[in-house]
């Protein structure tokens, strides 16, 4: 593991994609937490009621279908930015710019006052930050050659992982000592690092050789799903299960973390310290963890163990649930547990799904199986806050454990009958 670090950095060192995907991994891991798990501690201090919190998580709803408008990323080029910066980097940069826009639009509502004005601005934050992950995937596919790709990959997660810590301990370290209006315009500033690397990372030779024909609307958006349809064959449909569920118990999971740590009387800078500074590096060891398990035991038996790990660390928040009011170790514990599965399992999806599309069609198979990943447990997780109500923390975070075995079994079955190859173009 020390001897991949050390080849991390001789890496960063050498190529500026690499770095470009730094700035655009980190740019990329803010705003969903926005939307999403960080916005809920804004929501719970603003006295709104649990079912509702729970239904806004709906607001990710962009990072669903965001499969249906990639096609277009792909095929037409932006109004104002892609004559200089080529297709791909122009959208990032719209994007980001929009993701700029909406966030500064959250941070002057007020939740607790006019709801309605932060479900807009939510709304419009989520299909830009969606757009911009869309145009960032493409852009990492095609900007280094297949062999490449795990390593571009391993710099996009660190990236990910810086954005995620400043949309999450950031925020809530700005929102603890000077409101959450100067949290959300804080991170709107923090996105330029990503237009900066937009703009300073290379044009994918696709960009520049290429440009794509522009077909009739349906044709647009079929092609991409067609072919990975035929491609996979009968294994379609179990592989795509497969995709649909891995994530499932994490989504419900996460919707209701926030909640229970503000239960137990945690305060934003303990929530921050804990989850985010120090589980920040309990996430990169995850990283490097699954790098190294999939190079030693292969692909798909690491996504066994990513699916297995993952569910049974919900059984450490149902733990905490019960025994951590006034327990800071056990806080600790619980979050290190499940911090350090998440992200283990999280590297190996995306290296299943990278494997998985054909490189001709990057951008929009890769979304519409992050699209699939995302849809069925965020939608569940609009129902979270009425079981947390029904049932209680403990029984919920049991329950979203137990949902992962039968996702482990489909795992198993995909891992006996379809071994994956990266498609290369014809």
């Amino acid at each position: 593991m020390l001897a991949g670090i050390r080849k991390f950095y001789a890496d960063l060192a050498s190529d500026r994609r690499y770095v470009a995907m730094l700035g655009l991994g980190f740019s990329s891991g803010m705003p969903y937490l926005l939307v999403y798990s960080t916005q809920s501690a804004w929501l719970t201090e603003a006295k709104v009621s649990i079912e509702t919190i729970g239904l806004m998580t709906e607001l990710t709803i962009a990072y669903k279908f965001k499969f249906l408008w990639a096609p277009f990323l792909e095929r037409y080029d932006d109004p104002f930015f892609s004559r200089w910066l080529g297709r791909r980097r122009g959208w990032i940069l719209v994007s980001q710019i929009l993701v700029m826009l909406t966030l500064a639009g959250v941070a002057v509502g007020d939740p607790g006052q006019r709801i309605a004005w932060t479900v807009m601005f939510s709304l419009i934050l989520g299909f830009a930050g969606a757009t911009q992950d869309t145009v960032i995937d493409g852009w990492r596919i095609t900007a280094v050659p297949a062999d490449k790709q795990p390593l571009m990959t391993a710099f996009s997660e660190t990236g990910y992982r810086v954005g995620t810590l400043a949309a999450s301990a950031g925020a809530l370290l700005i929102a603890d000592r000077f409101g959450w209006r100067s949290a959300y315009l804080g991170m709107a500033g923090l996105i330029s690092v990503g237009a900066v690397a937009a703009m300073l990372a290379p044009i994918p030779e696709s960009d520049r050789d290429h440009r794509p024909d522009h077909p009739g609307f349906s044709a647009t958006i079929l092609a991409p799903i067609s072919e990975l349809v035929t491609r996979l064959g009968p294994m379609a449909i179990p592989v795509f299960l497969l995709i649909a569920g891995f994530r499932m118990p994490g989504y419900l999971s996460t919707a209701m973390s926030m909640p229970l740590f503000k239960s137990l009387h945690i305060s934003d800078t303990q929530i921050a310290t804990v989850t985010k500074l120090f589980g920040f590096w309990i996430a990169i060891a995850g990283t490097f963890l699954a790098s190294y398990t999939v190079r030693r035991y292969g692909l798909m038996l690491t996504l066994l163990i990513g699916t297995v790990t993952a569910s049974a660390s919900h059984l450490s928040l149902a733990w905490l649930a019960s025994h951590g009011e006034g327990e800071p170790s056990a806080f600790i514990l619980a979050v290190s547990i499940e911090g350090l599965a998440y992200s283990f399992a999280q590297v190996v999806l995306i290296t299943y799904m990278s494997v998985l599309v054909n490189v001709e069609l990057a951008a929009s198979q890769f979304a519409l199986m992050t699209s699939l990943c995302a849809l069925p447990g965020s939608l569940l997780a609009g129902a979270s806050g009425f079981l947390v109500k029904r049932l209680g923390f403990e029984v919920f975070f049991v329950g979203t454990s137990l949902i992962g075995i039968p996702v482990a079994l489909l795992a198993y079955f995909v891992w006996r009958r379809h071994a994956p190859a990266p498609v290369m173009p014809a």
